[in-house]
């Protein structure tokens, strides 16, 4: 942008600048905001294109009024043209489970089991598996409740470790 296209510029807003933004609230009934918008974008308008500003072709405020008049209605179209927000109590789908991640996980915790000794693998299957007290693991392994207990601390720990070393991190 030259001097001589700022000069102008400042020129035309001295001279057309209070007209334009009253016709710009106008045009937006009174969004003050939306008003001055459209004043610089008219004006940013008229600097792109310095040859509608001759006087030899027309007014220069009537070429800025439509200018303003024009964008406002574009600005118009674009808002109702838009979708609105949908608010509903009710899903648009019913959600489905993804059985990926614990299918992934029954995996890794499977392959974990059994690596570790047969005594270790089944306590832990007992006790957490098949969802047996200590008494009746107990009565099932043939062992002392003591022993299921000890068995199933160390073979938690032993889990853990064979879960770190296959790269699984909490």
């Amino acid at each position: 942008m030259g001097v001589d296209d700022a000069e102008l510029l400042r020129a035309m807003f001295a001279e057309h600048g209070d007209a334009l933004y009253a016709h710009a609230l106008r045009l937006t009934n009174g969004d003050r905001q939306r008003a001055e918008d459209l004043v610089q974008e008219t004006l940013l308008r008229a600097w792109r294109h310095p040859e509608a500003l001759d006087p030899n072709r027309g007014s220069v405020r009537a070429w800025l009024f439509t200018t303003a008049r024009n964008l406002a209605i574009d600005s118009w179209r674009r808002r109702s043209v838009r979708v609105g927000e949908v608010v509903t109590d009710v899903l648009p789908e019913a959600l489905t489970d993804d059985e990926t991640d614990r299918t992934v996980e029954a995996w890794l915790i499977a392959e974990a089991l059994s690596r570790l000794s047969t005594v270790h693998r089944e306590v832990l299957v007992e006790c957490f598996y098949q969802g047996r007290s200590v008494a009746e693991a107990s009565a099932r392994l043939g062992v002392p409740p003591g022993t299921i207990k000890s068995r199933t601390h160390y073979a938690l720990r032993s889990l853990r470790l064979v879960l770190e070393e296959m790269g699984v991190t909490q």
